[in-house]
């Protein structure tokens, strides 16, 4: 498989916000990027935020497939349209091109199956928005997907500068993404039963543990807590009240009424904030802090 410095030309399929963001990594990287969208507009938008040299607008996947070194798929989190792309990327892309799909959620063995000649080059890498800053990738294998294409996954990402980690099992969501939503449906059960605000919900994450978890992990965070005695003084004091707030936790419905109570709440949040104001400056503490931690040892 090709991996590390010996891809030279990154191929990205779909350009919405994911994609987009793969297109400026490898661009930063020095590589040729070719990218396709079959959206209206899509090369005049692309363009339009990346105006860079290196980049080439395909004139379809199959262009895409037969010039790429590395594939990274961003379209539609839509099954039937998945099976459709890799499809097509399979017949045309050599057989040592990685194919992979940045899906937030589905496994890779509901759409490797539909390659008629390599599946065993198709594989999930997940990135986190925005891509070229966030250094999170996850690699999730599918049932034909041989180790060799792992291990080529991983250190391409390494050497593009990513922080890649190994899911060894398929599960709906990955990881960072079932992480997230435990923490989202207890969120959501707090301000459906009147117990918080939502931007009350934003202040206790944000200027509190998500502090010391961009940091380190919940389980370094949680070892440090520990004293001298660690993770295993925690848990053995704290872990029985925390395993009843566990029978605590609620189970909230998704209703129109609680959606409609969120989204109110971070329209009250924001109160006239623009969003891409805030994205910029959200990016560029992003950069900072990512520099202090390289810097202290701690990304």
């Amino acid at each position: 498989m090709r991996s590390g410095d010996s891809v030279r030309t990154l191929g990205v399929v779909g350009t919405g916000a994911i994609g987009v963001s793969w297109v400026v990594l490898g661009l930063q990287h020095g590589l040729d990027v070719v990218a396709w969208d079959p959206a209206d507009g899509a090369e005049e938008r692309l363009r339009a935020q990346v105006p860079e040299g290196g980049l080439r607008f395909a004139d379809g996947l199959e262009e895409v497939g037969a010039a790429a070194d590395l594939v990274l798929e961003s379209g539609p989190e839509r099954l039937d349209v998945k099976r459709e792309i890799f499809a097509a990327l399979d017949e045309a892309a050599p057989a040592d091109v990685l194919l992979t799909s940045s899906s937030s959620g589905l496994m890779p063995s509901t759409f490797q199956d539909a390659c008629a000649h390599h599946p065993e080059r198709v594989l999930v890498a997940h990135p986190f928005n925005p891509p070229h800053l966030v250094p999170l990738v996850e690699v999730v294998g599918g049932a034909a997907t041989k180790p060799e294409a792992i291990e080529a996954a991983l250190d391409t990402l390494r050497h593009l500068g990513k922080r890649p980690i190994h899911i060894r099992r398929e599960v709906p969501g990955h990881v960072a993404n079932r992480l997230q939503a435990a923490l989202w449906r207890e969120a959501y059960h707090l301000v459906d039963q009147g117990i918080v605000s939502v931007a009350d919900i934003d202040t206790a994450i944000a200027d509190g543990p998500g502090l010391r978890w961009s940091l380190l992990g919940p389980f370094a965070t949680q070892h440090l807590s520990g004293g001298p005695g660690g993770l295993g003084h925690v848990l053995e004091h704290l872990g029985p009240p925390m395993v009843e707030w566990w029978d605590d936790l609620g189970h909230p419905e998704l209703t129109a009424g609680l959606v409609e109570k969120l989204v109110d709440g971070v329209d009250e949040e924001f109160d006239g904030t623009s969003a891409e104001d805030l994205v910029a400056r959200r990016d560029q503490a992003l950069r900072r802090l990512l520099e202090i931690k390289t810097d202290l040892g701690l990304g």
